[in-house]
């Protein structure tokens, strides 16, 4: 219950140890372990758990998933300029601008520090580029009032996107690797910018053909063929 209490979350209702209430305690304690404490976006375990739903998802039916990988820039220099304090409401202000953007079916989450990752389900390729600029151009209206009297602080973000192969087994650290290396690009183009990779790098890698006709849990060493 302390645990609750700390994050701000209601303490459950009813008497203790009766049967409504005691479900409803572990409810609350399952909810605060699948969320990030500063944001209140999924963390990072949780999102994990989506995307490798998603990645079986996307290979038995082949419905397409867009992953996108999101980075403020400049963070280090909100910190060391404007204190930890003005940090944390900055990534406050992201959070809440990127679940503006998204549908009801999609999961944000705050995967590190300044890191965000959004998995959008049953997303075309056509419209990723879309989505993606939708998001940036959000956060790069916040203006984020860090009080004191010093002036606002602007914000952008560097996105990177990838869609996990359509009828294929891949894996977790397969997908995110390709939406960090297009965010890695992103940075390296100027930031403030979404950069996806090529449609043909989306379709089939040689670690994933090893996975294709490998035994549930191998990995593409198992299946070097």
């Amino acid at each position: 219950m302390a645990l609750l209490a700390q994050s701000g979350q209601s303490l459950p209702p009813g008497q203790p140890q009766d049967a409504a209430w005691l479900q409803s305690l572990i409810d609350g304690l399952c909810a605060l372990s699948s969320r990030d404490a500063l944001t209140g976006l999924a963390n990072r375990r949780h999102f994990e758990s989506v995307l490798a739903r998603e990645l079986d998802r996307v290979a038995r039916a082949g419905e397409p998933a867009l992953l996108l990988l999101l980075d403020i820039d400049h963070f280090k220099q909100v910190n060391d300029t404007r204190g930890h304090v003005a940090g944390d409401l900055v990534i406050k202000a992201v959070a809440d601008a990127l679940q503006l953007c998204v549908r009801p079916m999609d999961t944000v989450a705050r995967v590190g520090g300044e890191e965000f990752a959004i998995a959008l389900p049953n997303c075309p390729p056509a419209f990723g580029p879309m989505v993606a600029e939708r998001v940036r151009t959000r956060v790069e209206r916040c203006v984020v009032d860090v009080g004191l009297g010093e002036p606002p602080v602007s914000v952008t973000i560097s996105i990177g996107g990838a869609f996990a192969p359509q009828w294929v087994r891949s894996n977790l650290a397969l997908w995110m690797e390709r939406a960090d290396k297009q965010l890695y690009r992103a940075k390296q183009s100027g930031r403030n910018r979404a950069e996806f990779e090529p449609a043909v790098v989306s379709q089939v890698s040689a670690e994933e053909k090893g996975l294709l006709f490998a035994a549930p849990g191998a990995t593409a060493l198992d299946n070097p063929s």
